[in-house]
């Protein structure tokens, strides 16, 4: 396989600031210390683990599922993959025509504790298709292409794939699906289709329903579009943040009307699918409970795709992020510069509340060979720091992850990332960017190993919990022991700052995480139970726009440290479902 071609400007940047980093530590090695300072550790950069060199397809869609799996899948419509379905297999002997028919899997399951591959055959194609965490768990997914583009799926590892055939009201290629605060998920846009349903159906009405949505018919370029792939968020209000192109609305999905427009972001580059920034909502606070920030970044300037298709020119990424609180009574865009442009890049939310921007290129834009220059350095994005203190460069991966790549936090902390197939089938060899089947782990750097005197264990934790309910969870500290070999755990006056953050896993696809949510719960008291076991009073979040019901990982996060997170569902409102 060709060697990624790294970003020169960016990596001799990043040599010089270590061999500054380095010289200054030794330089500090030499002078006496006083008795109580020690130096401080370099920083740790993260961490690259391959888990799979090849999962047998590759990875265009993932989302994480409860009780620890990894779904990933990409089309039916490539071509073998490299795993083949379990036998007895339920595909025919051959096709109509006489050809070979493949009896390939093109979705895996992913146990991770167990780090076992389980194959599942899926009858449609759900090619750029979009996906939603039901409340009960079952993955929601709908549309694709051809024979998948009215189709709605539901997939759990207990059932496998349920295909509902003709459910959708429209062809949905290249939508977005997002979770209601009363469980229902809205399904927005597409190629050529303005409007929006909701699964399920209203079962009052005689046939699926369609809304028209004009915000979307007026984003859509003549000879791109732009705004596919809409980047969808639910405000602590209950309403919608729909950004496409390079503006953006907020409306609400019950009365189907648009409340306000926000001001178009400060340089015109659009950021949707096919110029594909990414975008995230970044974490809702208990101490301000109706206050909202959505950030994006990166995208290809407008014009790029066609210059990329018809002239084989590449054009710069975009290096801009935008940051905007919908919430304020008059939202102004604020503009901040990433380290490096990049389009396709995915961007995860960390149980810290950092936001981790992957995968992508600094060159040209998302299609089939249409990207240049693999950006293989992530970059931590702290959105509580100072502006021009934001941005961290990160380890390097050796894999170059281009279109189709995807990324998604996982129950113990990591980033799964994986994917990249810039090609219309499986191409492995003569090819700059080949198929890429391999999932790896990025380690943030919270899992610095030099962190585990401070690293919690999540001992116990709700199984469901309900709307501003309080609640506790148990964990442990690491025990310290002292020269005679006595125990001296710290009191719980003495511990450091005590978060616990609730994470809705994504459905990742074309850099973008849909409901992707980061929420911080209300932690009161925290005492001490046993030797290095501790108990945190807890409140849940307090109405369903702050937090859909259904699945979250909740970790506790002590001194900035994250433990492992424990599965906890909220509770939809009314009756039990």
């Amino acid at each position: 396989m060709p060697k990624p071609r790294p970003l020169l400007l960016l990596l001799l940047r990043l040599l010089i600031a270590s061999c500054i980093a380095n010289a200054g530590a030794g330089a500090a090695a030499d002078l006496p210390l006083p008795e109580d300072t020690q130096a401080p550790p370099p920083s740790f950069p993260g961490e690259w683990q391959l888990l799979h060199a090849s999962t047998g397809v590759s990875a265009m869609h993932m989302q994480l599922l409860p009780g620890d799996f990894v779904l990933m899948f990409d089309r039916t419509d490539t071509g073998p993959s490299n795993i083949s379905l379990a036998a007895p297999s339920p595909c025919a002997a051959a096709t109509a025509d006489g050809a070979a028919a493949d009896c390939t899997a093109h979705s895996v399951l992913l146990d991770l504790r167990s780090n076992v591959l389980h194959p599942y055959p899926i009858a449609t194609n759900p090619w750029c298709s979009s996906g939603a965490l039901l409340p009960n768990g079952t993955l929601l997914q709908t549309g694709g292409f051809s024979n998948g583009d009215r189709v709605a799926r539901l997939f759990s590892p207990a059932t496998g794939w349920v295909e509902l055939p003709s459910f959708l009201a429209a062809r949905r290629w290249y939508a977005s699906d997002m979770i209601l605060p009363d469980g229902r998920v809205l399904i927005l846009g597409g190629r050529r289709q303005f409007n929006f349903e909701y699964f399920p159906h209203d079962a009052a009405a005689a046939a699926p329903a369609l809304t028209f949505f004009p915000f979307l018919d007026e984003t859509s370029d003549p000879d791109a579009e732009n705004n596919l792939y809409p980047f969808l968020h639910l405000l602590p209000d209950g309403t919608v943040f729909v950004f496409a192109n390079d503006r953006a609305v907020v409306f609400d999905p019950y009365n189907r009307a648009p409340l306000r427009r926000l001001p178009a972001v400060p340089g015109g580059v659009p950021r949707n699918y096919p110029s594909s920034g990414s975008s995230v909502l970044l974490p809702l606070r208990p101490d301000s409970p109706t206050h909202a920030e959505v950030l994006v970044c990166g995208g290809a300037p407008r014009g790029a795709y066609h210059l990329a298709l018809r002239n084989n020119t590449f054009l710069p990424a975009d290096r801009t992020c935008a940051r905007v609180a919908p919430t304020d009574p008059d939202p102004v865009w604020a503009v901040e510069e990433m380290p490096v442009g990049r389009v396709m890049g995915d961007m995860v939310l960390l149980p810290t509340g950092d936001v981790l921007i992957v995968n992508g290129a600094a060159n040209g834009t998302a299609g089939w060979e249409l990207g240049r220059e693999p950006v293989t350095v992530p970059v931590l994005y702290k959105p509580d720091a100072q502006l021009g203190d934001r941005f961290e460069a990160l380890a390097a991966s050796a894999i170059p992850r281009m279109y189709h790549s995807s990324a998604t936090l996982d129950t113990y902390g990591r980033v799964l990332v994986g994917g990249s197939n810039p090609h219309v089938g499986y191409v492995f060899a003569n090819t700059t960017y080949p198929t890429e089947l391999s999932l790896e782990a990025f380690l943030p750097p919270y899992m610095d190993p030099r962190l585990d005197g401070a690293r919690p264990r999540l001992l116990a934790a709700p199984a469901e919990v309900g709307y501003g309910e309080a609640t506790a969870v148990r964990f442990a500290l690491p025990v310290r022991t002292g020269e005679n070999g006595d125990t001296a755990a710290e009191g719980s006056a003495a511990l450091g700052e005590v978060r616990v953050a609730a994470v809705a896993p994504a459905f990742a696809t074309h850099s973008f995480g849909m409901n992707q949510r980061v929420v911080d719960l209300g932690v009161g008291r925290v005492a001490r139970v046993d030797v290095g076991v501790y108990e945190a009073e807890v409140a849940a979040p307090p109405t369903p726009g702050i937090a859909p019901p259904g699945y979250y990982l909740w970790f506790v996060v002590h001194a900035g440290v994250p433990s492992s997170a424990a599965w906890v569902r909220m509770r939809p409102l009314g009756p039990a479902t």
